[in-house]
């Protein structure tokens, strides 16, 4: 008996994608900005003019956009600043694919620049550092939660600042708002980290981190890469960058640092050991046709990609535009590793989702292309549990927005929490979220409901 003799019908968001993965833009797009409109292909399409020309303030991009934006954007993007956890920071590249005559709606603008108007109050269980990598380090930078892997923290700046930023703790300058633990650049802190992993030896898998690599100098990305690669015990490490995304450039014409990174990874494969990149990719309008030659750049010398994204809120929650990003990276031989429940930061409760809805998304994207292109849906639990598919809850109150994971590799006999956005509940859940008495009861309620 067919689907439809049953009286079943498919949901429109599962329909099949179209074939929109294979276009690339390639059209000079940042001549619409006034700003840029008379920089050349060649001076934009390097990584110098990109990081010279790096937006880091209102009237920065005040000056770029001049009369193409009304004052009442940028009074309510100031006020989203002075609430934000992270400072501003944006490439030219990503301020051109902004679409600006669609600014309050357009997922890249979404994902840097906070404005005031957007902002949700922060949820009433959001801790600072709510990971809690910080607990779980070993020595300064250096997060050792599972057991034979560990994640190092290099520096503290990036190309860009997401404001969804989950090492906001950390990473950037301080802000109204936060006063930062400061990991800059350091060979006597990094030398401490390489001892310690040195003498543990069940760590065999190191994330390179920060911050991002990308900001890392050549000579430091090689110090960095062949001090773990002489550590016998050590197989895999993953160089984790946001650049891809924002300053694809770099990678075509910054031949130092990509020749830096080559070389840890052929070295690496000489030894029998994996040293492969991590991107960070959330939507399909931050790939064009320049990322298209950067990805087929390091393919062709025999660099390895996996892709990490966050599951945001008016970005990429929807199961259309995941279909498509995942696609378009597959076309450009990424594999798509995760995508991250977005975790509890300050002042970006805006663009968290519910657990259901990345879990209807997750459903979607099933058969899409090959398995080993469709990512795994992840919460990185609260306070410290680590990465749980979304799927392998032990409870979920739906109605108020609560889920419990286990962690028995991890945290034996521990329970975590995932909170679902407060704002996305019935009006009698968000009255009981007030209460203080009544929510850490609700939470009671659904740990019991768990160990059952």
């Amino acid at each position: 008996m067919s689907v439809q003799e049953l009286g079943v019908s498919i949901a429109p968001q599962c329909a099949e994608p179209p074939e929109a993965h294979r276009v690339f833009r390639r059209d000079e797009f940042w001549r619409a900005i006034p700003g840029y409109a008379e920089v050349d292909a060649e001076t934009f399409n390097s990584h110098t003019f990109q990081m010279r020309n790096s937006v880091t303030s209102v009237a920065k991009l005040m000056a770029v956009l001049k009369n193409h934006v009304d004052s009442s954007f940028f009074k309510d993007l100031t006020d989203g600043l002075s609430r934000a956890s992270m400072s501003m920071r944006l490439s030219p590249y990503l301020v051109s694919l902004v679409d600006w005559d669609n600014r309050y709606d357009d997922p890249i603008r979404k994902q840097f620049l906070p404005l005031g108007s957007s902002i949700l109050p922060d949820h009433p269980e959001l801790h600072f550092d709510s990971l809690h990598e910080q607990a779980d380090a070993a020595v300064p930078g250096l997060t050792h939660r599972y057991p034979d892997r560990a994640l190092f923290l290099t520096l503290d700046t990036c190309p860009v600042y997401c404001r969804f930023c989950t090492r906001s703790y950390a990473v950037g300058l301080d802000t109204e708002e936060v006063e930062k633990v400061h990991l800059a650049v350091n060979r006597e802190r990094w030398d401490r980290a390489f001892e310690y992993i040195r003498v543990t030896p069940q760590l065999e898998d190191i994330v390179i981190s920060g911050g991002d690599t990308y900001n890392l100098r050549p000579e430091q990305l090689t110090y960095i890469g062949e001090s773990l690669l002489e550590i016998d015990h050590v197989r895999r490490m993953r160089f984790a960058s946001k650049g891809p995304a924002v300053m694809p450039q770099k990678l075509l014409t910054d031949d130092a640092w990509t020749d830096a990174l080559v070389s840890v990874v052929n070295q690496g494969r000489a030894m029998n050991k994996e040293v492969v990149l991590h991107a960070h990719f959330n939507h399909p309008n931050e790939i064009t046709g320049v990322t298209l030659d950067a990805m087929n750049s390091l393919h062709r010398r025999g660099v390895t990609i996996r892709n990490q994204a966050v599951l945001q809120r008016g970005v990429n929650d929807n199961s259309e535009v995941m279909k498509l990003l995942v696609k378009r990276l597959s076309y450009m031989n990424i594999q798509s590793y995760y995508v991250f429940f977005h975790d509890l930061v300050a002042g970006v409760e805006d663009l968290r989702t519910t657990l259901q809805s990345g879990l209807d998304i997750e459903k979607c994207l099933r058969g899409v292309t090959a398995g080993y292109n469709t990512p795994t849906f992840v919460v990185d639990t609260l306070g410290g549990g680590g990465k749980r598919d979304a799927h392998s809850y032990e409870a979920y109150d739906e109605e108020n927005g609560i889920a419990v994971f286990f962690s028995p590799t991890v945290r034996p006999g521990e329970l975590f929490y995932y909170f679902d956005p407060v704002d996305t509940l019935s009006a009698e859940a968000r009255m009981r979220w007030a209460d203080e008495a009544t929510r850490k009861k609700m939470m009671r309620n659904a740990m019991e409901e768990a160990k059952r």
